[in-house]
């Protein structure tokens, strides 16, 4: 019996008789043969083309119902493996994500951001690609992700995925040819050094890895000696790009059209800063034991040098060439908001994630100087801010907020601090109606809606992260905020796969109260207080997207208006503050006149 084949482009080499692709035989099923044929770089967009053909671009992602739809949407992250189970295997993925749109829309939200969806080893939860142009086995088939965008455009949600362009994964065919070639042209995709000292045994300069330890790792070379050092800003596993190589740069740029045409709504572009280097790779002062802090660094040679720009601008030209607007947000760590503002100059970045506010205490001077200084400089470039509380390489916000000191603290503690999960929950709830009053963007993670908080309390042998590893057992990584979402029943896997199998991470039965069943039939939950946020919001603010105008408030407290619609107060004293106007909603049930401590409300 014959099927309907769906073809997957996997990247091509650099032989001099045009890319080298194939096309994966898929046939809605499971991924299995490989077929091979010879290709130039410069069809695969066309070939991405015909992919898209059947396609209604009007679906979600026309010119009538798109233009500028990015700049005031609320989007969810979704951790791809911890969010729903389609098949049963314990392991979230495509069909499980696509039974629960229903869910997302009816959250209000405007969209989805995927984590990568990329075949991948998985040794760091998918940031390490070993294809660019199709869909990890673990998470689906084309096919799924195809039946996903069109199910999230029938319901008005937009689609952004994860693209991890600074490195690949380390069985990626380019580096597993860059391995078995001599030193020289046919390593130019990667960054290659030899290395100093007596033969070679020391790294090629001094710098580290957001994971710990040197940024190099020596290799083996075909002949079983020790040769030459390649450059991992992240883990061994995830080699970077050498994004002053050409071929990287047209292969990548037909990459983007594969996805745009496939009928994604834009990408979240991951470590974007860290794309371009000094191509003399010199020492910048490192020294044993430091940390891996680009907020703190000024003329790096590894990070935020100033050829990023230029291939941004190159991506940017291919978004816009198509109708509508498909949008680029970038994970960009640097030194303050003026150097993050130079991203979203015009013809690059639509906007960046504010981790500035993500990081911030609760204390109403900081907040209010990250709020001013943010809006001030994305302001000059003509970008929208993206607000953000919790995401997947971060402790989750009711935790954090439940803690004497509620900041982010680098390199995280370890005894975790003790954390008041009530007076966390108060907070956060305080702080999602801040965060949803704020001109921008918002970003939500998965679970927040519920309550959830980190579980810091995971057995060394369930710890995935490979930072886990890399540190030495010094740092337990980002597992804790990543466990599979609780949505029904009364014990694990609280629906989250089938009764009988037991989700990758191990939730806690404590969650039996948080389940999105639960919460949708108590009126006071954290799940219709997000509801109600988005509803309001979407009346109230996004539908005017009137200027932020600061109010004078009694100590310790913000207030701000939103044009005439809107007053978001926030009180994070100790004491009651009075309050007036009539209350839209509050973060919790406040008296008359007053609003309590750790308390917010939307006013008019």
């Amino acid at each position: 019996m014959q099927k309907d084949v769906q073809v997957a482009l996997v990247e091509g080499s650099e032989d001099s008789g045009g890319s080298e692709s194939r096309y994966r035989a898929s046939g809605g099923v499971r991924p299995g043969g490989y077929v091979r044929v010879n290709i130039c770089a410069g069809q695969v967009a066309a070939l991405g083309a015909k992919l898209a053909l059947s396609r209604a671009r009007a679906s979600g992602s026309g010119l009538a119902s798109s233009v500028s739809w990015w700049r005031n949407a609320v989007m969810y992250e979704v951790y791809l493996r911890s969010f729903a189970d389609g098949d049963g295997d314990g392991i979230g993925d495509i069909p499980g994500l696509r039974s629960r749109v229903p869910y997302l829309r009816d959250l209000g939200v405007d969209g989805i951001l995927i984590t990568p969806w990329y075949p991948s080893p998985m040794k760091d939860g998918g940031y390490d690609v070993s294809s660019y142009v199709g869909i990890e086995p673990l998470f689906g088939t084309l096919a799924d992700a195809r039946e996903l965008i069109d199910d999230a455009h029938g319901n008005d949600l937009k689609v952004v995925v994860d693209f991890v362009a600074n490195h690949t994964s380390d069985q990626h065919p380019w580096f597993k040819r860059a391995l078995a070639a001599a030193p020289g042209s046919g390593r130019a995709r990667y960054h290659f050094r030899d290395g100093k000292g007596p033969g070679g045994s020391d790294p090629p300069n001094d710098w580290i890895s957001a994971f710990g330890g040197s940024a190099w790792t020596r290799i083996i070379e075909p002949d079983g000696i020790p040769g030459q050092w390649y450059l991992h800003l992240f883990s061994p596993a995830q080699p970077d790009l050498n994004w002053d190589n050409l071929q990287v740069r047209s292969d990548f740029e037909s990459i983007l059209r594969f996805w745009f045409d496939f009928g994604l709504d834009g990408l979240r572009i991951d470590a974007a800063s860290g794309f371009a280097k000094d191509p003399a790779l010199p020492d910048f002062g490192f020294a044993a034991g430091d940390i891996f802090q680009p907020v703190k660094w000024t003329g790096s040679p590894l990070w935020d040098v100033e050829g990023v720009h230029d291939i941004l601008r190159s991506w940017r030209a291919i978004a816009d060439s198509y109708d509508g607007e498909r949008m680029f947000v970038g994970e960009v760590v640097v030194n303050g908001p003026q150097r993050l503002a130079r991203y979203m100059r015009p013809g690059e970045l639509h906007t960046t994630f504010n981790l500035d506010f993500l990081k911030s205490p609760l204390d109403p001077g900081q907040l209010r100087q990250v709020i001013d200084s943010t809006t001030a400089a994305f302001g000059q470039v003509g970008a929208p801010a993206a607000w953000v509380l919790s995401s997947h390489d971060e402790t989750r916000h009711v935790t954090r907020y439940g803690r004497a000191s509620t900041g982010v603290p680098v390199p995280p503690p370890y005894p975790f601090p003790p954390s008041d999960r009530a007076l966390g929950t108060r907070r956060a709830r305080a702080m999602l109606l801040l965060l949803l009053a704020l001109p921008g963007l918002a970003f939500l993670y998965q679970g927040e809606e519920l309550g959830l908080w980190e579980i810091e309390n995971l057995p060394d042998g369930d710890i995935h992260d490979p930072v886990w590893e890399s540190s030495g057992h010094s740092i337990r990584g980002r597992d804790g905020c990543r466990i599979p979402l609780p949505w029904s029943g009364t014990q694990p896997p609280f629906g989250f796969t089938t009764p009988d199998r037991k989700p990758w991470l191990p939730q806690p039965p404590q969650w039996r109260e948080f389940t999105a069943e639960a919460e949708t039939g108590r009126e006071d939950s954290m799940l219709n207080l997000y509801r109600t946020a988005l509803r309001i919001r979407r009346t109230r603010i996004t539908a005017h997207d009137a200027p932020l105008t600061w109010i004078q408030a009694t100590p310790n407290v913000l207030a701000f208006d939103r044009g005439t619609q809107l007053r978001c107060t926030i009180n994070l004293s100790a004491q009651p503050c009075p309050i007036s106007g009539h209350v839209l909603i509050a973060s919790q049930s406040i008296p008359p006149g007053q609003l309590p401590a750790d308390v917010a409300a939307w006013t008019n």
